[in-house]
């Protein structure tokens, strides 16, 4: 909601909820001018003109296709889906009802992320040998919809999303194969996990996530002429300035600055490009299906206990 504040071209114009009370509350806290006591009740009103879905995963296709057949445009949290078949419902209902739909992973669009890809396709690094994400905190609170299976709970959806979708934004696409290991919780989500992906070329990732340790996440990228590390990869918020440290395999060390920016801005920004420009979102749907179709094979090699190509995820 601040980002769409400090947008220049948008404006925050309402909220819905699965009540009135729930919504009147969050308008009067947020000082937002409509308060809706349904989903369907926002996309009948003419005064919206896009979303962002924050709800529950299970809930990110049904309400995005919903939200397209009613003329609206989608922002939609990550996960965009929970299979390739909703995936594709989405990019189907997008093209039909000639809407802009885009996956709400806002750490891409930030001035920290766009640098280091420049890094990268500059060949600064030389050649990627691998990459290496984690990103973990504790949730011990059981009643959290993080920890309802059936509504794709677990924590590899969850923060494990986001090294995952790293490891494709360094190498440019999703693995040829993968192995996994998880540690399941009482309600039988991921509560630990750990993948390791390889790529086309001999290139490796080793992504991890976990509910059950303090508050973490980095980030390196390792080449043939150097490696940059990252110590606040996905959600540089806090108050400091931010930056990216190079070191070189002769010993050298580098600072490399980031501009400032309030993390959610430049998707807010560039989905509003997409919609009142034509401009092509910066982050594809190809790129979204193959974030998801990469979960879905760590998933399946976490479960069978083996390597699973990507092309049996189809």
């Amino acid at each position: 909601m601040p980002a769409i504040r400090q947008s220049a071209r948008g404006e925050l114009a309402a909220v819905a909820s699965r009540s009135q009370a729930a919504a009147d509350a969050y308008a009067q806290e947020w000082d937002i001018p409509l308060a809706f006591g349904s989903y369907e009740a926002m996309l009948a009103s003419d005064a919206v003109d896009a979303v962002y879905i924050a709800l529950p995963n299970h809930l990110h296709a049904e309400w995005t296709i919903n939200s397209l057949a009613a003329g609206k445009h989608v922002l939609c949290e990550k996960p965009f889906a929970l299979s390739l078949a909703e995936v594709d419902a989405v990019a189907e209902a997008g093209q039909r009802y000639g809407r802009v739909v885009m996956e709400a992973f806002m750490y891409r669009f930030h001035p920290q992320m766009k640098t280091l890809g420049a890094w990268v396709r500059s060949g600064l690094l030389g050649s990627i040998a691998y990459v290496v994400g984690r990103f973990g905190f504790p949730l011990l609170d059981e009643s959290n919809v993080r920890w309802r299976p059936e509504w794709g709970g677990g924590c590899l959806w969850d923060v494990g999303a986001y090294p995952v979708s790293l490891a494709q934004y360094i190498y440019d696409g999703p693995p040829l194969r993968v192995t996994a290991v998880q540690r399941l919780g009482q309600t039988g989500i991921d509560i630990s996990f750990a993948g390791q992906l390889e790529y086309a070329g001999g290139g490796v990732a080793h992504v991890e996530s976990s509910f059950q340790t303090p508050f973490h996440q980095e980030a390196r990228i390792v080449g043939t002429v150097g490696y940059v590390e990252i110590e606040r990869p996905f959600n540089p918020l806090e108050p400091v300035p931010l930056s990216m440290v190079f070191r070189g395999k002769d010993g050298r060390s580098e600072v490399i600055p980031i501009a400032d920016e309030y993390l959610y801005l430049g998707e807010v920004e560039n989905m509003q490009a997409a919609i009142l420009d034509g401009a092509p979102p910066y982050l594809t749907l190809a790129e979204t299906r193959n974030h998801v179709r990469t979960i879905l094979a760590l998933y399946k090699a976490a479960a069978e206990g083996r390597v699973v190509e990507l092309a049996e995820i189809t």
